[in-house]
């Protein structure tokens, strides 16, 4: 809760983490800080949806049993999954937990995120990370910018 009052300005590049093991928590933590990204933490599905809706966040990483027993349970996961790709886009989306091989594409595209990361490789956290960031920036580069002149017109218009 105590950065339920953080601010962010134009030039801040918020994260959101959604963690139920501390251990990870603090690892992801350090590695976004180190990245310069302002971290946000939810302690619960709640909180991360009411985040998550008022924040453009650029980069969000679910652990894959956050607040749940099971996969199945994991609501962020299954609400992120439903949401329309339009709200999620601006996001880099990333899926960590003991179950996935890192960086493999046909895993995260079942889970409908960006990249899954497999926690034995929480060491390279800040590279995978990183590196996650990079490949969906330019997998999304063209789209963004056409979508941002879209926008831009848009308003000029008005």
């Amino acid at each position: 809760m105590a950065d339920r009052f953080d601010f962010l300005s134009a030039t801040d590049k918020p994260a959101l983490l959604a963690f139920s093991n501390p251990e990870w928590l603090e690892a992801a933590k350090t590695a976004l800080t180190e990245l310069g990204y302002k971290v946000h933490t939810a302690a619960t599905h709640g909180d991360f949806l009411i985040r998550f809706s008022q924040i453009r966040y650029q980069v969000v990483i679910v652990e894959e049993l956050f607040a749940a027993n099971t996969l199945a349970e994991n609501l962020t996961l299954k609400a992120l999954q439903a949401m329309p790709m339009s709200q999620r886009r601006w996001a880099t989306v990333i899926l960590l937990g003991e179950s996935y091989q890192t960086f493999t594409p046909l895993q995260a595209f079942q889970q409908s995120v960006h990249a899954v990361i497999n926690t034995s490789e929480l060491f390279l956290l800040k590279q995978l990370v990183e590196k996650a960031i990079a490949d969906n920036n330019l997998f999304l580069h063209s789209f963004r910018e056409i979508q941002n002149r879209v926008h831009s017109s848009a308003r000029a218009e008005e």
